[in-house]
């Protein structure tokens, strides 16, 4: 039986070979047209053409010779001249270009009569004969050779036109017959394309649709199909590799549904067991997986939907995750879920973290709800701790001041230059440890929500103006430049404009600190969303990247610092001045080449909006 190869073979071949054959019926005719178009254009046109030049130039000559004669002789010589050489030349073309039988001959009996025509030329142009001698000679000799010669010219082109004529219908007539053998040739091709299809539909059509739909029905999960074929061609080999497929793909879903249900089971027991809070959502918020503290804090059930008011704090979290495809947090972790069980209070930061398929598309989330109670607790009996000890610490140390004032005053007597220089010694160090008192008890102050802030509409360039400008003495005296460039086109911010004066003062007197002479001090900002941010950068000796994440922190230093460089409480205060604002605060620095401190503070006309979102 004929397989796909030869049937695709002796169709295509009897096509091929009609083609050849019209290819070369057409060569063949259009070799024969341009025989009879060259014969036409090659042995006819230019003797035609050279007929009439001869013809033309004759009858100006004759129009020359008539010049002399009324007087106007330098006017006649030039046209006679002028066409004479044109006529030799149309009579040399002509006597090149023999090609008709008598051709010949009157191309001489031209040449002869032109050359008593040129002898006699002078016996009418001479102007010293007598005008009757003139006319006599023109009328009697020049018009009776003038009229020869363009009649023997009319005959030349007469006969060439004809056998243009003539050559013209013999092609017309090949072409008739060209035409008649080309259209034989055509429908002998439809014929034989028409069949070839035909048996392509039956050959290789009609088995091929019963496999696309065979493989859009496994497509669709059927694969209980079997494909009948009874051809035993290429189709039939396809059909049969088919039919193990989908045995080997009924065998691999029995095995993969049977490892998907076991997986499922183990899942969900671990998920019970969990400790944490934890739920498998799908993309359209149905809750899939979920364990067991997920139900007992939260009320997550199996088939829930998320869009539901009772997990309205994790909505906009689940929406964030599916449309940017990223984990989605709260105010960056620091929002945090309340929930009472059994008479108990905790708190949860919730975090929802995208399932991606292989094209980076979310296919669901896993919400986690991580119990922070403990953590929380123990911040506040840090804070607690850290408010007491330093109220407790604050009266006896002012005691301690103060009577190391007194003594420095020699008011209850004269010191010695030993006891002055150790009381000088104990001086700087209570200061330096009322200094570290009282910056601990503003961060337990702003922690606690105990330091009123008073929220204002502030303009952003006043804020940077009041609180930068006091240091522009410093940095001139250091040899540094200070540059404040902010837009005109910023928004009022929600800032309580002191408060946020000792951000500002922190970060512009560590830039001044840590930057050498010559260098740039630059603070700037830009609007940000809901937020504008501010920004201020140095040329300094930056931060080393290992340090980076740790400078934010209570009493961190980065290690090889002097005790002037400060208590590690600066940027602590700024962190939370800022965040108590709603804001955040970033780092960004290479060492040797400087560092960016950037923080944000909300758009006054947002505030009011984020709010209500809240409430």
């Amino acid at each position: 039986m004929l397989g796909i190869r030869q049937k695709l073979s002796l169709g295509f071949g009897g096509l091929l070979a009609v083609i050849v054959m019209i290819g070369l019926e057409s060569v063949s005719l259009l070799s024969e047209l341009g025989g009879s178009i060259d014969v036409i254009l090659r042995e006819n046109y230019r003797s035609v053409i050279a007929s009439q030049e001869m013809k033309e130039a004759l009858e100006r000559m004759d129009s020359g010779m008539l010049f002399t004669l009324l007087g106007y002789q330098r006017e006649g010589l030039d046209l006679i001249t002028e066409n004479k050489t044109v006529f030799l030349k149309a009579m040399k073309s002509e006597l090149e270009n023999i090609t008709i039988p008598g051709e010949q001959e009157k191309a001489i009996h031209i040449r002869s009569l032109f050359n008593q025509y040129e002898e006699t030329i002078e016996s009418v142009t001479q102007p010293e004969l007598p005008h009757k001698v003139r006319m006599e000679a023109y009328f009697q000799k020049i018009l009776p050779l003038f009229q020869s010669i363009k009649t023997t010219a009319d005959e030349i082109l007469n006969i060439n036109q004809q056998n243009m004529s003539d050559a013209n219908q013999e092609a017309r007539i090949k072409s008739q017959a060209a035409r008649q053998r080309m259209m034989i040739l055509l429908v002998v091709g439809v014929l034989f394309a028409a069949l070839f299809m035909l048996l392509t539909e039956k050959w290789i059509l009609k088995p091929l649709a019963g496999l696309t739909l065979s493989a859009q029905e496994i497509k669709s999960g059927n694969l209980d199909l079997y494909i009948l074929s009874r051809s035993r061609d290429e189709i039939g080999t396809l059909a049969e590799a088919f039919n193990e497929m989908a045995a080997g793909l009924r065998e691999s879903r029995r095995v993969d549904r049977a490892n998907w249900s076991h997986m499922k089971r183990s899942t969900e027991l671990a998920f019970k067991v969990l400790p944490e809070a934890v739920a498998i959502v799908d993309a359209e918020g149905v809750v899939q997986i979920v364990s067991d503290t997920a139900t007992e804090v939260f009320g997550m059930l199996p088939k829930e939907n998320i869009n539901n008011p009772n997990f309205h704090e994790m909505v906009e979290l689940f929406n964030e995750a599916i449309s940017t495809g990223l984990p989605a947090e709260t105010n960056k972790g620091t929002y945090l879920i309340q929930r009472f069980v059994n008479g108990k209070e905790f708190y949860f930061r919730p975090k929802v973290v995208p399932v991606l398929d292989t094209d980076r598309n979310p296919t669901g989330v896993i919400i986690l709800l991580t119990d922070v109670t403990l953590e929380r607790e123990q911040n506040e009996i840090k804070r607690g701790l850290v408010s007491t000890v330093s109220h407790q610490l604050k009266t006896p140390l002012t005691s301690i001041r103060m009577s190391i004032h007194l003594l420095l005053e020699e008011k209850i007597g004269a010191l010695t230059e030993k006891q002055a220089e150790l009381l000088v010694a104990a001086r700087e160090e209570s200061d330096r440890l009322h200094t570290i008192l009282e910056r601990l008890l503003s961060i337990s102050r702003i922690e606690s929500g105990k330091n009123n802030m008073e929220l204002k509409s502030v303009r952003p360039y006043e804020l940077v103006f009041e609180s930068v400008e006091p240091f522009r003495s410093s940095a001139v005296d250091r040899g540094l430049t200070l540059e404040i460039q902010l837009p005109n086109d910023l928004p009022e911010v929600s800032a309580d404009p002191v408060m946020v004066s000792q951000v500002f003062a922190n970060l512009v007197s560590n830039a001044l600190k840590y930057t050498s002479p010559g260098g740039l001090i630059r603070v700037f900002a830009q609007t940000a969303d809901d937020f504008v941010q501010f920004s201020v950068s140095d040329t300094g000796m930056g931060i080393p990247a290992q340090y980076l994440k740790k400078i934010l922190e209570h009493f961190f230093r980065v290690p090889g610092q002097t005790i002037e460089s400060g208590l590690g409480l600066g940027l602590s205060i700024v962190q939370e001045i800022v965040e108590a604002h709603g804001g955040t605060i970033s780092v960004e620095s290479l060492e040797s080449e400087g560092s960016v401190f950037a923080f944000t503070l909300r758009r006054y006309d947002r505030t009011f909006e984020e709010e209500a979102k809240y409430d």
